[in-house]
């Protein structure tokens, strides 16, 4: 009598933003558990493999092609393994997931995504901002520089996301940062607009960085920042005196009542 079918699975892990204790119970799990993890060392703080078992095979997918890797999945559908495949930030943001994870349905592997801390939110708490500031930007865009070895799809350039004025973060464009002062300024951000600029934040050397948008360029070259940095812009980063309505004692909802005199008032300023 034949045992029970052997069935491999990839979990796809957010190791976070550099910081080891950024990754996410649930990602530790996941990696704790794995015959395999993959990860990549170029991005990914060594701390993180912490969480790999003793005996557990560790792949550095910096040095090898998306091949080498996908060998690594045929090997788990044959044999049954569970690989932890370790993901720099959040897999859902230029991860090259996607083409990893057809590779699995192909194989016939369950598959599993992990959320990871991202480095725009990193970079935010570091510098004890909230992107999302009350009458002044309740939107982020992510995005990055058109120009570079993946094509940008049409529409999505960043003077015309610059036209919106709200809360960017700009990943993949400290090495082009002329081209991307110009960009943002001809979007129509004002000069004094304020710019933070992080580089592997939550790292043991990070390097957190504040200047006006026509500054930006300046300031990255200064550092000679190209790699590992992400770009926030927008006026939410130096706003203050505005009030969320959430809180606001004339706001109402299923947990609590609003208070009349309150409420006139926020009615009125609406």
């Amino acid at each position: 009598m034949s045992g029970p079918a052997l069935r491999g699975k990839v979990a796809f892990v957010g190791a976070g933003p550099g910081a080891p204790d950024l990754l996410t119970l649930r990602g530790a799990a996941a990696i704790a558990a794995a015959d395999v993890v993959v990860w990549a060392a170029s991005l990914v703080h060594p701390g993180v493999l912490d969480h790999a078992r003793a005996g557990a095979r560790i792949v550095d997918s910096a040095a090898v092609p998306l091949e080498e890797v996908v060998a690594v999945y045929e090997e788990a559908a044959r044999d049954g393994l569970l690989v932890a495949r370790v993901h720099s930030g959040d897999p859902a943001l230029w991860g090259a997931v996607q083409e990893q994870l057809d590779r699995c349905a192909a194989l016939g592997l369950e598959t599993e995504v992990v959320p990871g801390v991202s480095s725009f939110t990193a970079v935010a708490a570091a510098v004890r901002r909230e992107l999302t500031v009350p009458e002044v930007a309740q939107s982020v865009v992510l995005t990055r520089l058109e120009g570079g070895k993946t094509p940008m799809p049409q529409g999505e350039t960043v003077r015309e996301f610059a036209a919106h004025g709200t809360t960017m973060a700009l990943f993949l464009s400290a090495a082009r940062s002329a081209q991307l002062q110009q960009e943002l300024l001809a979007g129509g951000y004002p000069p004094q607009t304020p710019c933070v600029v992080g580089y592997r934040v939550t790292w043991e050397d990070e390097l957190v960085l504040r200047c006006r948008l026509d500054e930006l360029a300046a300031t990255v070259r200064a550092h000679r920042l190209w790699k590992h940095t992400l770009v926030l812009v927008g006026p939410a980063l130096e706003a203050h005196g505005t009030r969320s309505h959430l809180y606001h004692p004339g706001h109402f909802h299923g947990h609590r009542r609003s208070e009349p005199a309150a409420r006139r008032e926020l009615r009125g300023a609406r």
